[in-house]
């Protein structure tokens, strides 16, 4: 058997990992071209790049809301990625791919990740499509081809794909376009309005991991960088934990109710099992503080977050190729008839 790699293609971090290595790949899903042709910078160094750019540098996400919608650009990265993570520069032609694509898309959406690997200049042997609930779960270390529900809520940059499980498959699924990007959004819109403060959004972003939090805690402050309104200057502000609440609970109650709309339309059987595991949440938005207080609060069920969350799901695409029980997981989409 040749080499085999998983891959999730977030909206935000782009992951890979090979099936003979330990690490992960886990990059910003970013690419900084310079004068329209030029690839320079992707990853990680490309969002050094992000929203500081001149104009001749084009700095942008080929994924928006999962799905990709600049296909160029995603095969510049994933070569790029993949030449990353290969680094003896073997010959590819041996190599299988599993690639995790969202549920909730359209059958030409799906076939654009399979296309994505298929015309791109990796040679790929087999290309093999897990649906991301299922590789999450079993990312997330469980059995997935019990007749048992298995609820999972991943929480990404763009999306919150949440479904329920049994028997390997999906019995129900929901997405929702919230996720981490939205909340950014919120912070950014509530400090101007608060503190007459214009930030970016990594600033945003940092100021959510560092203070954020789904429930009301004590208040903490953090420095927040920016631009004042009234004045135009750039300054820096004491930004209130109380104020970043305020600004992402509502989209965090957004998708508590699409997790409430699932949960009552869950078969009674189905249903069972879920309040006896409790949820699984996973993706990298996950990590917010108290977020499994904030879920278990308004749905009386366990919380469980995944442990590092963002690479469950190709964390599971691996699991998927060294468990001979999970073989029927992945498929081609020769298998599923197309038009």
């Amino acid at each position: 058997m040749g080499t085999v790699y998983g891959i999730d293609i977030g909206t935000s971090n782009f992951k890979m990992c090979c099936k003979d290595k330990e690490q992960i790949l886990n990059e910003k899903n970013i690419i900084a071209i310079a004068n329209k042709k030029d690839l320079l910078a992707f990853g990680d160094e490309a969002y050094e790049m992000y929203e500081k750019a001149p104009e001749n540098i084009e700095v942008s996400f080929p994924v928006k809301y999962g799905v990709i919608a600049d296909i160029e650009n995603m095969q510049t990265l994933l070569l790029q990625f993949y030449n990353k993570i290969n680094n003896d520069k073997k010959s590819a032609a041996n190599t299988d791919f599993y690639i995790a694509v969202p549920t909730d898309v359209t059958e030409v959406e799906k076939r654009a990740f399979y296309e994505l690997v298929a015309d791109s200049k990796v040679k790929a042997k087999n290309i093999y499509i897990v649906d991301k609930p299922v590789a999450d779960a079993i990312g997330a270390g469980l059995d997935v081809t019990k007749s048992r529900g298995i609820m999972i809520v991943n929480i990404g940059a763009e999306t919150t794909e949440i479904s329920v499980l049994s028997l390997g498959g999906i019995v129900i699924s929901k997405s929702v376009k919230i996720g981490g990007n939205k909340l950014d959004d919120c912070i950014i819109s509530h400090i101007r309005k608060v503190y007459n403060l214009v930030i970016g959004s990594k600033t945003a972003e940092s100021l959510k991991k560092e203070i954020g939090s789904a429930i009301k805690c004590d208040e903490k402050f953090a420095p927040g960088f920016g631009r004042n309104v009234l004045s135009g200057l750039p300054v820096s502000v004491d930004i209130s934990s109380d104020v970043v609440y305020q600004a992402i609970i509502d989209p965090l109650h957004s998708i508590m109710d699409s997790i409430k709309v699932i949960l009552e339309r869950t078969p009674p059987e189905l249903a069972a099992d879920i309040i006896k595991n409790g949820i699984y949440v996973s993706g990298g938005t996950s990590n917010i503080n108290n977020l499994e207080a904030f879920i278990s609060g308004e749905t009386n069920l366990k919380v469980n977050v995944v442990e590092n969350p963002s690479e469950s799901v190709v964390r599971g695409l691996m699991g998927v190729v060294s468990n001979p029980d999970f073989e029927g997981i992945a498929y081609t989409p020769q298998d599923k008839v197309y038009d």
